[in-house]
């Protein structure tokens, strides 16, 4: 292991554990929250079971305002909201807000987009067998799109790790924050590019892993 490394093993093990965090709570925002309104959004739409042109068009216009923001200015404008929300606008736990509520709005739409691909044949058995709404979400829906939800899962899990990077505006920390202030900020090119070999890797990881479960999951 290269000196440097050994040199800031405490400190960048730190960091992983908080880009781990603050992913880790995005994934959950994504699924527990995201994963709904990217299903109600589909049932909404025009000619689905649930048809509802006015939740469909403010769930749609929400996710399109959050997800066109530029993440920075959305981490800024969300202090106040983040301050009140749990005291404080710095550290891991308060970079988590931001990071949440950018995965829910990325995640819901891509959750959308999986459940548009199912066939329509689909959704008419279901309804012609009698099934209940939730039946048909449960049981037809997300197992007919299960491949396209978890490559949706890996794609936004990426990019939280990608956006996780910004959280050292509000002192959120992470691998990203590490490799600026201890890398790029004190002139040590070599442990800012070990970071970013780490980040590689671990997306590369992910992305694998995502991979292999999508295809192992597809009935088709």
């Amino acid at each position: 292991m290269p000196e440097i490394l050994i040199q800031y093993q405490a400190e960048i093990l730190n960091a992983i554990g908080e880009t781990f965090v603050m992913v880790g709570v995005s994934i959950l925002a994504a699924i527990l929250i995201g994963l709904p309104v990217g299903t109600i959004l589909f049932l909404c739409r025009k000619d689905e079971m649930l048809e509802n042109k006015l939740v469909f068009s403010a769930l749609n216009l929400v996710v399109n305002i959050i997800r066109s923001f530029p993440f920075l200015l959305l981490v800024v404008f969300l202090i106040p909201f983040t301050r009140f929300l749990i005291g404080t606008a710095i550290g891991t736990a308060a970079a988590t807000i931001p990071l949440s509520i950018i995965a829910i709005a990325h995640y819901s739409r891509l959750v959308e987009q999986s459940l548009v691909d199912v066939p329509k044949g689909v959704m008419e058995a279901a309804i012609s067998m009698g099934a209940s709404v939730q039946e048909v979400i449960f049981k037809f829906l997300y197992v007919e799109a299960r491949s396209g939800l978890v490559l949706g899962l890996t794609t936004s899990i990426i990019s939280f790790i990608s956006y996780s990077t910004i959280m050292g505006v509000v002192g959120g920390g992470g691998i990203g924050d590490f490799a600026i202030r201890y890398g790029y900020q004190q002139f040590k090119t070599d442990l800012m590019m070990y970071m970013i070999i780490i980040m590689v890797i671990i997306v590369q990881l992910i992305q694998f892993i995502g991979t292999t479960v999508s295809r192992k999951i597809d009935k088709r």
